[in-house]
């Protein structure tokens, strides 16, 4: 049996996001913009597999998303 995980989360720039995960990404892993928010369905063959591939995700995102931040917040500050 398949277990299948799908997350869903806004940002100001999806596609961005996107880019910067997909070198990460598995081939059990599908990802697509919808509007502001990046979707991805992960499958795998066990929980744990699956816990385990939601969880480095998770950490991916949340990295993409801070690193984003960064490098806008300090473009912005040294051309003002």
């Amino acid at each position: 049996m398949t277990r299948r995980a799908t997350l869903r989360t806004t940002h100001n720039d999806p596609g961005i996001i996107a880019g910067a995960l997909e070198p990460d990404n598995t081939a059990s892993m599908r990802t697509r913009v919808e509007g502001d928010e990046l979707v991805t369905t992960i499958e795998r063959d066990s929980t744990g597999g699956l816990h385990a591939t939601v969880d480095d995700y998770v950490v991916n995102v949340t990295v993409a998303e801070t690193v984003i931040e960064a490098t806008r917040t300090h473009t912005d500050t040294n051309h003002e």
